[in-house]
C-alpha cells in the first residue's frame, strides 16, 4: 500500500480539477484515467461509447486502470466517473490506495453543473431538459452510491470551490 490519492465521484464532482489542483500543491504528478485512455486508444471516449459499446468501454478502462494502478508511477489519479462501479474495480483500487476520496455532489449542483456541458458526456447527451438530467441522476446516483461510499474518504463539495475542496481534502489526509 502507498500514498497514492485516488478521487471518485460522479461526472461533474470536480475530479479532474481537484486531482489538477492537489497536484500542483503537492508538487506531484497525477492522471487523468479518462484523458489517459483517450491518448492511448486515439479516439475520445464519446466515440468509444458509440463505436465499441458501454461494455466493451469498461473493459478498456479496466485494462488501463490495472497499468496505471500497478506502475505506480502516479501520486494522484482521478477516474471516470462509472469506474468504480464494474467488475471488483472498487475493490482493486482500495487494494493499492488507503487514500480513496468520494468528492460527494447534491443531485441538483450535478444538475446545474452537468445540464452546460451536456452535449461532450456521451451518457447525459440525450437528455434534453434539466427535469430529465435531474431524474437521470438521481438513478444514476441510487445505484452508484454503494460503490462511491467504500472510499476511506468522503468530501462534499456543494458550494465550494476547488481550493477549498483542496485544503478540506489536505486536511482529511494530514
Amino acid at each position: 500500500m502507498n500514498n497514492l490519492i485516488v478521487l471518485i465521484g460522479y461526472m461533474g464532482s470536480g475530479k479532474s480539477s481537484v486531482a489538477k489542483a492537489l497536484s500542483s500543491k503537492l508538487k506531484t504528478n497525477h492522471i487523468d484515467l479518462d484523458k489517459f485512455i483517450e491518448s492511448s486508444e486515439g479516439i475520445s471516449i464519446s466515440n468509444i461509447f458509440k463505436k465499441k459499446g458501454e461494455i466493451n468501454f469498461r473493459k478498456i478502462e479496466r485494462k488501463y486502470l490495472e497499468n496505471i494502478l500497478k506502475s505506480k508511477k502516479y501520486s494522484i489519479i482521478s477516474l471516470g466517473g462509472g469506474t468504480p462501479c464494474y467488475f471488483d474495480n472498487i475493490e482493486f483500487i482500495n487494494k493499492f490506495s488507503n487514500n480513496t476520496i468520494f468528492l460527494k455532489t447534491s443531485i441538483n449542483e450535478l444538475t446545474e453543473r452537468l445540464f452546460i456541458e451536456k452535449d461532450d458526456r456521451p451518457i447525459i447527451s440525450h437528455l434534453k431538459s434539466k427535469k430529465k438530467l435531474n431524474d437521470f441522476i438521481a438513478k444514476h446516483l441510487f445505484e452508484r452510491n454503494k460503490f462511491y461510499n467504500k472510499t476511506k474518504i468522503v468530501i462534499d463539495t456543494d458550494k465550494k470551490g476547488i481550493e477549498e475542496i483542496v485544503g478540506e481534502l489536505l486536511d482529511k489526509l494530514a
